[in-house]
């Protein structure tokens, strides 16, 4: 008989994408604030990564030193995963948004939970459950459908943004399954200081040192870059991590699509930008997605356990 702590687990898990989903949509509608203000996204990467990476390490050797010890065998590890991984996902992003239309950016980017599932069936030689396939196919419809990508016309796209975004997908499911790999070792707050400290290391070297910090900002700018920097990165990624903890990175990634639904919500709410009947039907079937995933009660492969704030395996 399952006891209540275990079955709690996968509920909490997918809570905490859902959170994510909601503050990393949040941010997004600051950080297009910022961007109609004259702030270039390469600059506000450089200022969220730092910000991120300075507080919460700082907060961690504060609070919980012992998170911030990792093996000298682990140290490629974690230039890896805050290289290919985090660093990776925002330059690539960035890059295909100054390139492309803003929703092809965003589907490319969307396209990331096929490219874990076929990671589980070509690498891992899982068999992927018939609820992940029937899941992941209508999470990518429904992105496709929500951004109104169906409006574009794709012969005329700029290649180079197209190749960018597709790389940026790659880049996140990539993490998403890397970190996995970290958090059997390590608690997912180690692994995501780790991640974030190279990345703003690998930012202030692709940038000039610092070089957004020393422009003038207004206080109402700054509040926002703080909001995008703690609520907008630290918190929604540590509530990634901690999902992924529990409910393993294919399906994290998957309920994670519940994001453009909800940039989508805040829109309207506040931008004034209506979505077409086609939109709204897309959102239903990434809404569906999920609930199917919620719904279905299969045993993954390896099932975490979280002992103390500890990952255990099971035997």
């Amino acid at each position: 008989m399952k006891s209540v702590e275990s079955s709690e687990i996968p509920r909490q898990g997918y809570f905490y994408v859902i959170l994510a989903a909601v503050l990393w949509a949040s941010s997004g509608s600051l950080s297009k604030f910022l961007f109609n203000r004259g702030i270039s996204p390469f600059e506000l990467v450089q200022l969220r990564i730092t910000i991120s990476a300075v507080i919460l390490f700082l907060g961690l050797l504060i609070r919980r030193p012992f998170l911030l010890k990792i093996s000298r065998k682990d140290i490629f590890y974690f230039i890896m995963l805050g290289t290919a991984g985090m660093a990776a996902v925002q330059f690539t992003y960035l890059f295909a948004i100054s390139k492309i239309n803003v929703a092809a950016a965003i589907l490319l980017q969307y396209l990331a939970p096929g490219f874990i599932v076929l990671h589980s069936v070509v690498i891992v030689r899982e068999k992927p459950s018939r609820a992940a396939i029937l899941s992941m196919v209508g999470a990518t419809i429904g992105c496709y459908l929500v951004v109104g990508a169906y409006n574009l016309n794709v012969l005329t796209m700029n290649y180079a943004g197209i190749i960018s975004g597709i790389i940026s997908a790659i880049a996140f499911a990539g993490y998403s399954i890397y970190s996995e790999y970290g958090m059997r070792r390590y608690h997912p707050w180690t692994v995501l200081s780790f991640g974030m400290l190279i990345a703003a290391v690998v930012w202030n070297i692709l940038q000039p040192p610092l070089k957004a910090f020393f422009n003038v900002y207004s206080p109402m700018e700054w509040i926002c870059i703080i909001y995008i920097g703690i609520l907008g990165t630290i918190v929604p990624f540590g509530l990634y991590y901690e999902a992924i903890n529990r409910i393993r990175a294919t399906r994290a990634g998957i309920t994670a699509t519940l994001e453009p639904i909800i940039a989508g919500v805040i829109s309207y709410l506040f931008l004034n930008e209506v979505m077409e009947p086609l939109q709204v039907t897309g959102g239903a079937m990434v809404i569906a997605s999920v609930a199917l995933l919620q719904l279905r009660r299969e045993q993954d492969n390896h099932t975490p356990v979280i002992i103390r704030g500890q990952k255990q395996d099971r035997p």
